[in-house]
């Protein structure tokens, strides 16, 4: 990485000449008013940022300071330079450039929090997804799910739908799953990753937790129907989640996500899901129909439709192996 891209405070030029104070936070804060035209990318925190420097570093006090500071170059003048007096030093990282605002990793964070927000609620609820899977040369399959989730990390999946795998139902704490089926003594351990229906895996039902699950980083902003869409690449922080990696599209302007591709642990693209039909659910605009279609066989995709979600309260006894037996006395 270049030595400019670590550097974590940033240079203002005052209209005046002088150097403004450069503001230390923590990460600390720099923003570039260097002016001219040769305009290399640096690239910050594996994003590209553009930054200007000057034709000449000697063209006058102020500007050679920012260009010593941002550049890295030794010079007798950077020593005594605003930067340097401020405590502009090598390792620091650019948070903002021309005025342009780079995401540090918590707010990339805080940004994929907020989506996951949107998706399902943190506090307790419960809703109804219906999902039809078609696949070429078979009929539609259809099936009916009731979800039990807390805080993202405690869920029940119930099967309602069809009459024959009724009172099967999956248990996640955190990140550990099993299935609890009728007529069988003991629960069987699955992951996340298995299949569950069509192209709907277990993990994408039981966990809706992007934010905890995954390292974000930003590798572009794209432009779809009038929208600025953050483009998110998140990598797992182990091999214990659904996907090995996801591209994930949210809005700039609310949050709310766009589109997903999911990937294998090998970088393989498996799957991709649109977000559809938001509507108000469960007290606030969330999608309401999901489109998950395989990236290996084209027409094989399936739909989630989400109605009838409402809050409940949901003491920590629920999410136990004991309690299980009791689900379908859970109202």
């Amino acid at each position: 990485m270049p030595r400019a891209a670590r550097l974590r405070a940033s240079v203002a030029s005052h209209p005046n000449g002088m150097p403004s104070p450069i503001a230390i936070s923590s990460p600390r804060t720099i923003s570039g008013n260097v002016t001219d035209a040769r305009s290399p990318t640096w690239a910050l925190m594996e994003r590209p940022v553009r930054m200007e420097v000057p034709k000449s570093p000697c063209s006058n006090a102020p500007i050679q300071s920012a260009y010593c500071a941002i550049s890295g170059r030794s010079r007798p003048s950077c020593e005594r330079s605003a930067a340097t007096r401020s405590g502009v030093r090598p390792g620091d990282i650019v948070l903002a450039v021309n005025g342009e605002p780079v995401n540090t990793p918590e707010q990339l964070r805080a940004i994929v929090a907020k989506a996951d927000e949107i998706r399902f609620p943190r506090d307790g609820f419960q809703v109804i997804i219906d999902i039809s899977s078609v696949s070429a040369g078979e009929p539609a399959e259809d099936r009916k799910y009731r979800i039990l989730s807390k805080g993202n990390e405690n869920t029940i999946v119930q099967t309602l739908e069809p009459a024959t795998d009724k009172g099967q139902a999956m248990l996640m704490r955190g990140r550990d799953l099993w299935v609890f089926m009728p007529n069988v003594s003991q629960p069987v351990r699955l992951s996340l990753a298995q299949r569950l229906t069509g192209q709907v895996a277990n993990g994408d039902l039981a966990r809706a937790n992007f934010a905890g699950d995954y390292e974000p980083k930003i590798i572009r902003t794209d432009t779809i129907d009038g929208e600025k869409m953050h483009v998110l690449e998140l990598t797992a922080v182990d091999r214990g989640v659904t996907y090995g990696k996801v591209l994930y599209w949210v809005r700039q302007s609310n949050n709310w996500p766009h589109k997903a591709e999911f990937y294998s642990l090998s970088d393989r693209l498996l799957k991709v899901c649109r977000y559809e039909k938001f509507q108000n659910l469960g007290g606030r605009v969330r999608p309401t129909q999901l489109i998950m279609e395989d990236a290996l066989r084209k027409g094989d995709l399936s739909t989630l439709r989400y109605s009838q979600m409402t809050a409940k309260d949901l003491p920590d006894r629920v999410f136990t192996k004991q309690y299980m037996d009791k689900l379908n006395r859970v109202d």
